[in-house]
């Protein structure tokens, strides 16, 4: 089964491209992974603070996650997968693509803003992307929902 993987982030674009992957899943009969990189730089702590926030910053994700994973299963009957990793987020997205070879996908939200650009995950992968195993498809941070649905 290919899979399509989104990564699960704070930015306003993430919605957008968890609608793509869970909606192009449904209709290819197809699953998702989310994948949500706790960067190394929350944990320059003591190792005793360090382990806390490490936890929290887990039930953080695991609640974020299950906002979408109920709506992909109550809405497309899409089953998500939840992979947390800790590291610095490209390279962690990176080694997840070249850890799980069902990812037939990675699927980005791009940012509107237009001086920053469509976002530093789109930029950096966009870099790379003739090294990567799987290609990536970008969904356009303004696309309405309406839309979205038509497209996939």
């Amino acid at each position: 089964m290919r899979k399509f993987m989104v990564v699960l982030d704070d930015s306003r674009e993430c919605l957008n491209a968890m609608r793509f992957a869970a909606m192009r899943a449904s209709n290819s009969g197809g699953g998702v992974i989310v994948l949500s990189v706790i960067p190394p730089d929350e944990f320059n702590h003591w190792i005793g603070v360090a382990e806390v926030m490490r936890d929290e910053a887990r039930e953080r994700i695991e609640v974020h996650f299950e906002v979408f994973a109920k709506w992909m299963r109550d809405r497309l009957n899409v089953e998500p997968e939840l992979v947390i990793r800790e590291g610095v987020v490209v390279d962690e997205i990176i080694a997840q693509l070249a850890e799980d070879p069902d990812v037939g996908v990675l699927v980005l939200g791009a940012g509107t803003d237009k001086k920053s650009g469509p976002g530093p995950l789109v930029t950096q992968l966009s870099r790379n992307a003739g090294s990567l195993p799987v290609p990536i498809t970008i969904v356009p941070g303004d696309l309405s929902k309406e839309r979205l649905e038509a497209i996939t």
